[in-house]
């Protein structure tokens, strides 16, 4: 049911909450968990087209993309790691489709209407424009 699980990563303690979820989905479905984290800074944006070296925030996404693969590796799962760049909608949209993704799975903070007019919300973004289920856990929320 669910052959590749994107998981979309904050690097923030968001994370914490996403992943016990997934990790025990993937566990049930032998799943292979795709981590995604998109840079979004003004280098992360530019990266290609100005062809630029990467920035602090690159370097720092990648670090802890691999060291979050390498512990999931470590419990038995099937797991790759991918680092895009730009928007967070559009990038998620774009890896899930390419990889052929049977969930995306991603967390929420709980904003309300004008938290997300004024913060943007890419989860609005990515349920508007998928056809693939989408698993929210809300931050803050640990599975015991």
């Amino acid at each position: 049911m669910y052959g590749k699980i994107l998981v979309a990563l904050e690097n923030g303690q968001a994370d914490e909450s996403l992943l016990p979820h997934v990790t025990e989905l993937a566990k049930q479905f032998n799943s292979h968990l795709l981590l995604v984290h998109v840079a979004d800074g003004w280098v992360a944006r530019n990266y290609d087209r100005l062809q630029l070296a990467d920035s602090e925030e690159i370097i720092v996404d990648r670090n802890y993309l691999e060291q979050t693969a390498e512990k999931l590796r470590a419990s038995g799962l099937q797991v790759t790691a991918h680092l895009a760049m730009g928007d967070p909608p559009t990038e998620i949209l774009k890896t899930a489709e390419r990889e052929r993704c049977d969930l995306i799975a991603m967390t929420t903070h709980g904003h309300r209407l004008l938290a997300d007019i004024f913060l943007g919300s890419t989860i609005h973004e990515v349920r508007h424009k998928t056809t693939i289920p989408i698993l929210l856990v809300r931050a803050g929320t640990k599975r015991a």
